[in-house]
Order: C-alpha cells, then structure tokens, then sequence
C-alpha cells in the first residue's frame, strides 16, 4: 500500500508542476510571440513609411536642389543669366505649377532696371548674401493652378541678414503622391501624411474625409503618436488592450516638415498566433496522456531509490554513517544519490571537527588535519611542537568581589581576544582552565622552526589584544588585567585523546608541564621563554633579560628568558 500511494503522490505533484509547466510555457511562448510578430510590424511599417518618405523626399529635393543653386549666385558677377537659366528650370520641371522671383524694390523685372536703390553689378544682377529655405507650406487649393499646391519659400538675405528677395516654387501636391499611391501597403492599409501640428494633410480611408487633426478624438493611440512625433524622427506605437486594439507607426520626411503615419489592428497582425492557441491546447493534453504513461513507468525504480536514500538517512541519524550508496545512473536521481553521499561525508567531517577538533581549531588547519589519515584515528605521533600558556594575574581574588555574571562576562570578553589572536597565528586550542589557556603550535610537515616562530608572534599580539581589553574593563568601572604568558618547545604526543564516543586533538607530555611552570615564573605583561625557544631564535627575538629559576621536575636550574619583540629584520609584515 506504501508504494502505490507514493505511486499516486508522484502522479499528483509531478503531473501538476508539468501542468503548470505546459500553461506556462505556451503562455510565455505566446507573449513573446506576440513580441516578436509586433517587433517585425514595427520594422516592416517603418521601412514601409521609409521608402514611402524617400519618394517625396526625392520629388521635392529635385526643385530644392536648383534653389540651392540658385542661392550660389548672389555674388556672381553676372550672375542674372545663371539667376534666369535656373528659374526656367525650374518652371520647366515635372510637377512645377509656377514659379515666383520677388525683389523688395518691387516686380521681378525690378532686378534688371535697379529699383529700389539696391546694388547691381554691371550685369544687372541683384546682389545678396545668401539664402536658404525658410518654408514648406502644407498644401492649400490654388486657384490659378486649379488643384492643390504646395510652395517652397527661400528668403535671400543681404550683409546685414534683411530680406532683399523670396522665391516661391509652387508644386502640384498628386504630383508629390504619385508614387506613394502606387505602394499597394498604401491603398489597402490606413495611412496618413499630417505636417509638424497633427494636420491631416492626406489620407487612404473616406471616412477619414470629416477629420481634420491627429488626436482630436482623444484616441489613446493617436496621442500618443502625436507626443512621439515631437520627440522623435519615427517610432511606433501600441494601443492599449491585449492584444492592443490599435498600433501605429510614423516617419518624419527629411524635407518637409510632413510625419507619413500608418496603422493598423492588433488582432490581424497577431492572428497567426491566436490560432496557434487552440492547437497547442490540444497538443498539451496529449502530451499529459503521454507523461502520465512515462510516469507510471518510472515511478517504480524511484520509489525504490528512494526507500534505499531513506533506510541510509535513518542509519545517519543512528549515528551509523556506513558505506556511500551505489551511483547507479547518471540523471537526476544519481545526482540525488551523489548529493545525499557528499551531505553524509559533510555531516562525518562535520562531527569529527566538532568532536575531535573541538570549536577552537582554525578551519584552514582543521582541514589540513583531516588530510592526515592519523589525525582521525585514536592515538597518536611523537614530534616537537610549540607550545603556550597563559594566565590572568591575581584573577582569583578579583572574581571573588564580582557576581558570577560578571565573572563570565568579563572572561568571555577576555577569551574572544585572546581566541582571535590565536586563531590569527595556526594555534590550535586544547584547553581552558579558569582564565588559563593551553594553545600548541603544529609544524605538521613544516620545520619546528616556523611554529616556534608563530607562537612568539601570537604572544606579543595576545598583550597587545590585552591593552584593548583593558579599555572595555575601564569603560565599565573593571580594574585592569594583566596576563603572564609562557612559551616552551619540546616532544609530545599530538592526537586524539578520549573515546571513540568523545574525543579531543590536544597533546601529552611533559613539556607540557614545563610550559606551565615557565608561565607560572611571568609576571603580568611578561612573555617568558624557555632555553628550547631561545635556542631556535636567538638571532631574531630581542630578550630584555634572562635568569636562572628552579622548575618543579627539572634536576638543573632552567634558563628562562624574557622577550620584548623581535629585530627590524625579522619583524612579520
């Protein structure tokens, strides 16, 4: 009953998510469909505009051109011919319906008798500065053209920038749209060419006739169109809804001020994929029909890794870590496996650290500990090690004024010092007692040399870190500490002591003792070194003195030294 329960749960909660999976996808699929079919819209509507501008572009830049050339003559000496070669021209050209040369002294023929008191040359050309095209009229009917026109306006301006002339090229406005009204997009989608305000000036719809500006109706859509026009030189636009009831696009011409818009409804641009819905909703549920076989099918041989995960995560929890299970293939089930291997590995470390190691072993040495097959076993090795001790002066009568809280307030403030300078330098903490602390200092495949080294440096950081701590006691009302420290080398036994319930890293010996009675000798703010430590750095430690003393244990009188710092040279960075 078991498995075909967890059968029916993994139909249930795997069949739901790919459900949901399916909805999800077609519906992100449909969104970005959507995207896409809008975004080509949007580039073939631009290009569509594009091309349509580029042919009234080409039609006005004809006549353009010969005004420029025009404006090139104002400083010819006799320069009236070239004037009136380019006016007939212009006349002459396709589409042209009249052309104007104004003078302010008066008529066109004023140019060549000099009215007016303006400079002539002796060829009778009206001097001017220059000129350029200082309007585009939008077209208007024009009564002696008998069709609707529109004018191209350039001012001619002297030295001192006053209008001393206008030219006036008035073209047929059909003429202008001639090619534009041959595009097919033209004649089977909505466009329409308004200028700068949002004036219709042409348009593709009858019932577009009664319209007279863009955005009179309040259309979302036109608005919009309208903003953009004046921040842009083409864009597009969505309408609102989903999918958008409107889009539209534009393209400001480049010599006109004229925008040539284009719209068109959002339903038939997105057709393909509103009919796409239906199939791929059939299509879903076939593929459900089909999942659902498939996990019937698989759900047998999962259930059964799945009791094997949960048969070894009990034997975990007993305490019973037991053999990595078999990875027996590559999917996500083996990796589940993999997973659940490295988790149980993980959690054997883990326990070892804490049981072995204890909470006061650096990570770095931790790791480096569990790399040495000797480290995990009970027992141990002999070598020579560094070791340190140390002690709060006079810390017993102190704790006797102090409630218990205070006492271990102030020895946590204490410790969390000294445990960081510790930990800064590799020591490897065995134990506390009281305020003592006993801390070694492993060479492991290093020479002694450099651990000695290490525990010299954390005694000098261990007072330094106690000027600190002195600070907070004063900001308490707390009297001062002082600490004695202690540092010996010598052969001990390093590994794990205890059982195989309990276990501790730490090390045996009697150098340990003698570490001991040499702290013992310290006064507060004192490091004191054995003759085994002077003996390894002499050349680098500066020893401020040296005496004799009698050690509990030792037949000859030991030589201790007391340090102060080490030479320039030898200083760590």
């Amino acid at each position: 009953m078991a498995i075909k329960s967890l059968n029916q749960r993994l139909t249930l909660f795997l069949l739901l998510p790919v459900a949901l999976l399916l909805f999800l996808t077609g519906f992100i699929g449909f969104i970005l469909a959507r995207k896409v079919l809008l975004e080509e819209w949007k580039e073939v509507s631009l290009l569509k505009l594009q091309r349509a501008a580029h042919h009234i572009d080409m039609r006005l830049n004809r006549p353009i051109e010969i005004v420029r050339m025009f404006h090139k003559t104002g400083e010819f000496r006799g320069g009236a011919v070239i004037q009136d070669w380019l006016v007939d021209q212009l006349r002459a050209m396709e589409g042209v319906s009249w052309v104007d040369l104004e003078w302010t002294g008066g008529e066109p023929e004023s140019r060549l008798m000099g009215r007016g008191g303006f400079h002539m040359d002796s060829g009778g050309m009206m001097h001017f500065r220059h000129g350029a095209i200082s309007e585009v009229t939008t077209p208007r009917y024009d009564a002696r053209a008998r069709e609707e026109i529109v004018t191209l306006i350039s001012d001619l301006k002297d030295e001192s920038g006053l209008n001393v002339g206008r030219l006036k090229v008035s073209l047929r406005f059909a003429y202008l749209m001639q090619d534009v009204k041959k595009l097919g997009w033209w004649q089977s989608d909505l466009a329409c060419l308004v200028d700068d305000s949002g004036k219709y000036l042409a348009h593709t719809e009858p019932y577009m006739e009664s319209r007279q500006h863009l955005g009179e109706r309040k259309d979302a859509v036109e608005l919009a169109l309208l903003q953009s026009m004046k921040e842009s030189h083409e864009g597009t636009v969505l309408g609102p809804g989903i999918p958008p009831r409107t889009v539209g696009g534009f393209y400001r011409l480049s010599q006109a001020p004229w925008v040539l818009l284009l719209f068109a409804p959002g339903e038939k641009i997105l057709a393909p994929i509103i009919r796409f819905r239906l199939y791929y909703a059939v299509a879903g549920l076939v593929s459900m029909l089909i999942i659902l076989v498939l996990i019937r099918f698989i759900s047998g041989r999962m259930v059964r890794t799945i009791r094997e995960i949960s048969n070894a995560a009990g034997n975990v929890a007993a305490g019973n870590y037991g053999d990595p299970l078999p990875i027996k293939t590559g999917d996500e089930i083996g990796q589940l496996i993999e997973s659940f291997n490295r988790m149980v590995e993980g959690l054997r470390e883990r326990d070892f650290i804490e049981n072995t190691l204890g909470r006061y072993v650096d990570k770095e040495i931790a790791k480096e500990l569990l790399r040495r097959p000797e480290a995990i076993r009970l027992g141990g090795e002999k070598r020579e090690v560094a070791i340190l001790i140390s002690d709060i002066r006079n810390f017993t009568p102190l704790s006797e004024s102090l409630t218990p809280e205070e006492v271990i307030s102030i020895l946590n403030e204490y410790f969390s010092h000294m445990i960081k300078a510790i930990q800064k330098h590799r020591g490897i903490i065995v134990d506390f007692f009281g305020d003592s602390v006993l801390v070694f200092f492993d060479p492991l495949e290093s020479p002694v040399e450099e651990a000695i080294r290490q525990s010299v440096r954390c005694g000098f950081e261990m007072q330094q870190s106690m000027k600190q701590f002195n600070l907070k006691m004063k900001a308490k009302d707390l009297p001062e500490l002082q600490m004695g420290i202690g540092i010996n080398a010598g052969d001990v036994v390093v590994g794990n002591i205890g059982s195989e319930q309990r276990a501790k890293y730490g090390i045996v010996g009697s150098a340990v003792n003698t570490t001991n009675r040499v702290q013992a000798k310290s006064k507060g703010g004192q490091i004191l070194v054995s003759e085994s430590v002077h003996q390894y750095l002499k050349r680098d430690l500066i020893v401020k003195s040296s005496f004799e003393v009698p050690l509990k244990g030792v037949t000859e009188r030991a030589t201790l030294f007391e340090i102060e710092g080490f030479h320039e040279a030898s200083t760590p960075a």
